[in-house]
């Protein structure tokens, strides 16, 4: 019952393990792996953008699972990230579909456009 409670108030328990996982695998990494996974790691917090925990939490899954194999096979960082890594970086989170914070902007503005307009149909016509 208890754990309900929390849940509702912070979020899911489940996922926060899950990404605290992910992020033990980052941490794991060699260098220079881990100090470009972090990098891209909070960049992605900035800037992805996805609000849906489970989507989140898959991505960062795959994160942990794209620099480990790179590590593994010994791929050099920038034959990962190309010449631009926030290019790279924001293509990786455009493949997660997700409920976005700019989605819920994108319908205020709508909304309000609408609204606006229907306090004066004369003028749109």
């Amino acid at each position: 019952m208890a754990a309900k409670w929390i849940e509702a108030l912070t979020g899911s328990l489940e996922q926060k393990k899950k990404y605290k996982q992910s992020m033990a695998r980052i941490d794991a990494l060699p260098a220079p792996y881990r100090a470009t996974a972090m990098a891209l790691h909070r960049y992605l917090m900035a800037s992805g953008g996805i609000v849906d925990g489970e989507t989140l939490i898959h991505m960062f899954d795959d994160f942990a699972d794209l620099w480990e194999q790179a590590a593994a096979d010994g791929t050099p960082v920038r034959e990962i990230v190309g010449d631009d890594p926030s290019e790279f970086a924001d293509t990786f989170a455009q493949a997660y579909a997700g409920k976005h914070w700019v989605d819920k902007e994108r319908k205020r503005l709508a909304d309000a456009i609408d609204a606006a307009v229907a306090e004066d149909p004369e003028r749109e016509q």
